[in-house]
């Protein structure tokens, strides 16, 4: 015999508890500067990503056009 819910769980419980399993986030350490980054991204301190500089670090003024 299968074994079947008694009740239907609310579409709020259900999300909770799939939410609970999103929590954890890994963290690597960027081989450049050694801050803790997100791993598949660019490096939000130094801009390195797989041992490259992808973006360069610059101050854009925003002038009104």
């Amino acid at each position: 015999m299968a074994s079947e819910p008694k009740r239907r769980h609310s579409k709020a419980r259900k999300r909770t508890r799939r939410a609970a399993i999103k929590l954890a986030i890994n963290l690597v350490t960027c081989k450049n500067c050694s801050k803790l980054t997100l791993p598949h991204v660019v490096c939000k301190e130094c801009g390195f990503y797989g041992g490259k500089a992808v973006t360069a670090k610059q101050k854009v003024k925003v002038t009104k056009a």
